[in-house]
């Protein structure tokens, strides 16, 4: 009989509920991975931004985003960069190739008019670093 009761206005209020719900979870395991992403926080820092994230959820996240919130972009950028220059290495490492193959593709491809000078210069100066 409760499923008699249940309708269209339930369904969509309930949907909402869950997705909010949903977005909260994400907010707070953000949080949590910039917490402990930074390197510039000491442990008992990060430990009392746990602590305060357990006992008092809502109010610690928007303290947090306003206290901290412009630099989680930064850390994340940084972090997936890194994350890119140790695959491209990686790759570069187990497909054998080195930067001096690299280097001497890139000359034959300047050679062959592929590319300007201009492109030249930059493709090298992205290989050597």
């Amino acid at each position: 009989m409760l499923l008699a009761t249940y309708e269209l206005g339930d369904a969509l209020l309930t949907a909402l509920a869950v997705f909010f719900l949903v977005i909260w979870i994400w907010v707070v395991i953000a949080v949590l991975i910039d917490v402990f992403r930074s390197h510039d926080m000491s442990g008992w820092a990060k430990a009392i931004w746990v602590f305060f994230l357990i006992v008092l959820a809502p109010l610690t996240v928007l303290v947090y985003l306003i206290a901290r919130g412009s630099g989680m972009r930064e850390r994340a950028l940084k972090d997936q960069a890194e994350a890119q220059k140790q695959t491209d290495q990686y790759v570069r490492d187990t497909a054998g190739t080195s930067s001096v193959d690299e280097l001497h593709k890139l000359d034959q491809l300047k050679q062959s008019g592929g590319v300007t000078d201009e492109e030249y210069n930059k493709l090298k100066a992205e290989i050597l670093n």
